[in-house]
């Protein structure tokens, strides 16, 4: 399999120096993750999280009208074992991150089709209004940070008015988060009543209907003296399994709409964000069905600085309030596991350089006193050569009780390290 990718890769870099007018370029990337101890929940998973090889070839074309690109990963990944290609999910032999056109059909409006990798809000790793799809297994197990966000199968069109901008974005068939399955990270299953793993089926609707399971998105957006603002709405669903249908025993996506607002700009010798959201889940406007998310109002804000030579640091406090707490408390089975009406997160990313910033030292950490459970990325990466860069990290979680975000994974904390060399 490892001879079959090298010898992919290969021809499709021969390919690529003869199609005239592109440009191209890409990365070998090699990773290897194990986990810090054995995972002795119920789940029963390998030691082996990560042992990837992945190569990547980006290649662009631009002329006066139009500009495309293909982006796409080719992955063998032995901690993963054999797996049928698909390409929303991101499993088997090829991942295909972007391929795209964008033209321009007046001097303000863009318009961009095809799989491409969409992002916005003000958080630093965490998300209100940004409801594009993440990959939360990736982003747990040692892979790039860049891959924590999915590509969309969408169109953008963006316009630029004088007095606003607006970008709005519609995915025809619903697109889930690349969510956590069981299948190299265990997770609790509040239906199982235990940890779940890779022996453990996970039965979910899909929502796979064209044009009727379908997502909106909008983004008005503007500059006024120097601060950044901002309104956001979205129509679509919950982006990961949340509900549960218990005659066809499925997990399921809940309808859902959001609506927000940010603002971003200069405070003191840094900068500070300001995000809010209201979370209007539509199969639960009442509260009243255990089976369902509560609607609920979410709130984000942050402020970084630099406050040394080439270290800086970021802080950011991040609010999940559930809306009819009443009608939850009362619907949910005597004896089972209540969530507080408030979660509480606060993030702090220290960020220091050195050796001619060839050396970079990084530690982000997620912490919840609600929940009384953490999260830790410790990353260190190495720039040995314009082309070769050395990566070792960890994904460290902590937690008081099995159920709760951050604690359900402590049996998953792992140690990676990775090589790539980009051309």
């Amino acid at each position: 399999m490892v001879r079959s990718f090298t010898y992919t890769i290969f021809l499709l870099l021969i390919m690529s120096t003869t199609v005239y007018g592109w440009q191209w370029h890409g990365f070998v990337d090699g990773r290897s993750g194990l986990r810090i101890q054995d995972d002795d929940s119920d789940a029963n998973q390998r030691r082996s999280i990560l042992n990837e090889l992945r190569g990547q070839v980006d290649l662009s074309h631009s002329s006066d009208w139009a500009e495309w690109r293909l982006r796409s990963d080719f992955v063998v990944d032995e901690a993963a074992g054999e797996q049928n290609l698909d390409l929303e999910q991101g499993h088997g032999v090829i991942d295909l991150r972007e391929v795209n056109l964008v033209f321009f059909p007046h001097d303000s409006v863009d318009v961009k089709l095809g799989r491409q990798i969409l992002t916005w809000g003000t958080g630093d790793l965490l998300f209100i209004n940004d409801m594009f799809p993440k990959d939360w297994q990736s982003f747990f197990i040692g892979r790039d940070e860049e891959y924590l966000k999915a590509p969309s199968d969408a169109v953008l069109v963006s316009f630029f008015p004088e007095w606003v901008n607006v970008d709005l974005v519609y995915i025809p068939k619903f697109n889930s988060d690349r969510y956590i399955t069981g299948e190299r990270i265990s997770y609790w299953n509040p239906m199982l009543n235990r940890h779940a793993g890779r022996n453990d089926s996970l039965g979910v609707d899909e929502r796979s209907s064209w044009f009727e399971e379908d997502e909106v998105s909008l983004r008005l957006y503007r500059d006024v003296s120097g601060y950044e603002l901002a309104l956001y709405g979205y129509d679509g669903f919950w982006k990961s399994p949340v509900g549960y249908d218990a005659v066809q025993a499925q997990q399921t996506f809940p309808r859902l709409r959001v609506f927000g607002g940010s603002i971003r700009g200069d405070l003191l010798s840094g900068l500070f964000n300001l995000e809010a959201g209201y979370y209007d889940s539509r199969d639960d406007r009442n509260g009243d069905d255990q089976l369902v998310p509560n609607s609920e109002y979410r709130l984000l804000a942050g402020y970084e600085q630099e406050v040394a030579r080439n270290f800086s640091a970021a802080f950011q406090y991040y609010l999940e309030y559930m809306e009819d707490y009443s009608a939850y408390r009362q619907t949910q089975p005597v004896g089972s596991v209540k969530k507080d009406r408030a979660r509480h997160v606060v993030t702090l990313r220290l960020t220091k350089q050195a050796l001619s910033q060839n050396l970079q030292l990084s530690l982000f950490g997620y912490w919840s006193p609600s929940d009384r459970d953490g999260y830790l990325r410790p990353t260190l990466k190495y720039k040995a050569s314009d082309a070769l860069s050395l990566y070792l990290g960890a994904n460290v979680f902590v937690g008081e009780e099995n159920h709760t975000f951050f604690g359900q994974f402590e049996d998953n904390s792992n140690l990676y390290l990775g090589l790539r060399y980009s051309f």
